[in-house]
Formats: structure tokens, C-alpha cells, sequence
């Protein structure tokens, strides 16, 4: 039951991230065409599930043209939008009122917000926090993303457990990069499922202007540009995905294992496990595990 389309507009984006699981940065490349963004709209009516569709990046304002008529185009579907983005463009609020008026016309569903220490500090007037009040004011509905450079938090129960991990970054992309020396580790074993997708009924998938078609970032299901997204979706079968099939059946070390990887004893999460072992398997299977952009190849 698929709802939800996500179109990683760019990977294009203004700032270089430390958190950023799809290694997104200003050289990044990879950008939408009009022409692209009507294929996958089209195909998308034909799955029958569609209710939403999200306009991602990278930052997706920094092609707001293009963004504007695939909302548009999205609501002469009959879906409801969304937008994610980091509110660069919102130094102040009569210059916000300009980037989001445009938007509360057309009814946009939501607008998320990056507001952290990560992006712009912490203070009172960053741009994320005059977008999110500038929108509010306007009547979008409006979500604040916060997230944080990870750091361990002590054992308060039985001083037996794992310390816990405040932030909410998974260790995908450049965080692995970043964060994960120097964090409490457990052994692979331990990481017998997925946490955080839903591998096997999944409701949203991410599509990039190179048509990979990710179920998780950098996990493809196929490319809509060699076999139409409609059919890609009706014809996923999680089992037979060499990548997706091994993670339902046990998790992150299942993958380990069916593939014969040699991996470190210890990694930080589930996602720091699944990540680096994708990252072995990068090159014998390009056609799942695309694009190399969310992998820190360009």
C-alpha cells in the first residue's frame, strides 16, 4: 500500500552537513527535469495508492521554479504535497513571506524544516525559525526537524544496558563519516532486523533524476527510467531483493552472513552495520545499491 512519492529534487544543496545520509553539498550532482517529474507523476496515478507526494533534496529550494509546478502538477492529480528543506532562503520575515506565499496558495499538506544546531546554530533568529513562524503565520501546516551531533547518555536503569545515544542520526552517508568513532558499540549479532524501514509494505519511496527507486536511501528497488515506477512497485518482491531480502529475513547481520562479508565484530546501530556492509557490496550490486552519490561517490 504505497501512498507516498518522494522526489529528491537535487542533490544539489547549499550546505555540506556532517548528518547528511545522501552526501548532499553544493557540488553535488543530480537534478530533476520538468520532463521527469511528469513521468514519475503519471506513473504514480497509475499505482492506485498515491495520496501524497514530497519535493526533497538536497534543498529543493534552490530550484523553485521547478519545484513550484511540481506541486502544481502534483495537485491536478489529486495529491496532497509536502516540502523538506533546510529555509535557507528565510532572512527575514518579508523575504520568507515572498518564498511561501506562492506555496500557502496552493494549499501545500507541509512544510519540514531543518532547525538545528546542525544547520545554523543555536539562536533565536536563524533561518529556519523565521521560515517555520513565517509559514505558520500563513497557515502552512509546519514541522521543525531537529536533530543532534550524537552523544552518549549514561546508563540510568540497572547499570547493565547499553548506554543510550541521544540525536536521532542513523549512521548512514557522511554521519558515519563523522560521528561513529568514539560511540558505544554492540556486536553484529545483536542487529537481527530493521528498525526504522518497512522493507516488505513499504509506504513511501525516494526517486532521484537518475530513476533509482529507493525503498531506504541508497537500497534501489529498480530505475523508472528503464521500466515504468507503476510496474517497478506492483512487481517488488522484498524476498528476491539481494539486499532487502536478506535484511527482512534477519536484519543487518543476516545480510552479513548471506553474502559471506568479513566485517568488523562491533558496529554502533543497525544502521551503521547496514551501511558499511553496503558499501562492500557496492560494486557487485550497482544496480541495488544506487546511486553511488549516497555512498560519497560522485
Amino acid at each position: 500500500m504505497l501512498t507516498g512519492i518522494h522526489f529528491l529534487l537535487s542533490y544539489t544543496c547549499n550546505m555540506t552537513c556532517d548528518h547528511c545520509f545522501l552526501y548532499c553539498s553544493p557540488t553535488s550532482n543530480g537534478t530533476m527535469t520538468l520532463e521527469q517529474i511528469k513521468e514519475i507523476l503519471k506513473e504514480s496515478k497509475k499505482i492506485g495508492t498515491i495520496e501524497e507526494t514530497y519535493f526533497e533534496g538536497g534543498e529543493p529550494f534552490l530550484f523553485y521554479p521547478l519545484m513550484l509546478e511540481g506541486i502544481k502538477l502534483s495537485h491536478e492529480l489529486g495529491f496532497k504535497s509536502g516540502i523538506v528543506s533546510n529555509g535557507y532562503w528565510s532572512t527575514n520575515p518579508e523575504d520568507a513571506q515572498l518564498w511561501l506565499k506562492p506555496l500557502s496558495d496552493l494549499n501545500i499538506s507541509n512544510l519540514s524544516v531543518s532547525d538545528d544546531d546542525l544547520h545554523f546554530g543555536d539562536y533565536e533568529d536563524s533561518p529556519a525559525r523565521i521560515a517555520s513562524k513565517t509559514a505558520k503565520a500563513l497557515g502552512i501546516p509546519t514541522i521543525s526537524i531537529k536533530k543532534e551531533k550524537p552523544e552518549v547518555q549514561p546508563d540510568i536503569g540497572d547499570g547493565k544496558g547499553m548506554p543510550e545515544i541521544s540525536g536521532g542520526i542513523k549512521l548512514r552517508g557522511r554521519a558515519v563519516e563523522k560521528f561513529a568513532d568514539g560511540l558505544p558499540t554492540k556486536k553484529c549479532k545483536e542487529f537481527i532486523d530493521c528498525p526504522y524501514e518497512d522493507l516488505v509494505d513499504p509506504k513511501r519511496v525516494h526517486i532521484d533524476s537518475y530513476g533509482n527507486v529507493q525503498i531506504c536511501q541508497g537500497i534501489s528497488i529498480g530505475n523508472c527510467w528503464e521500466k515504468p515506477l507503476s510496474k517497478l512497485i506492483h512487481e517488488y518482491d522484498p524476498q528476491k531483493h539481494p539486499i532487502c531480502g536478506p535484511l527482512v529475513r534477519g536484519g543487518p547481520f543476516r545480510l552479513v552472513e548471506e553474502h559471506g562479508l568479513r566485517m568488523k565484530d562491533e558496529y554502533v546501530d543497525e544502521c551503521h552495520l547496514c551501511y558499511e556492509a553496503r558499501l562492500a557490496l557496492l560494486d557487485i550490486f550497482p544496480e541495488y545499491l544506487a546511486p553511488k552519490q549516497v555512498y560519497g561517490i560522485n
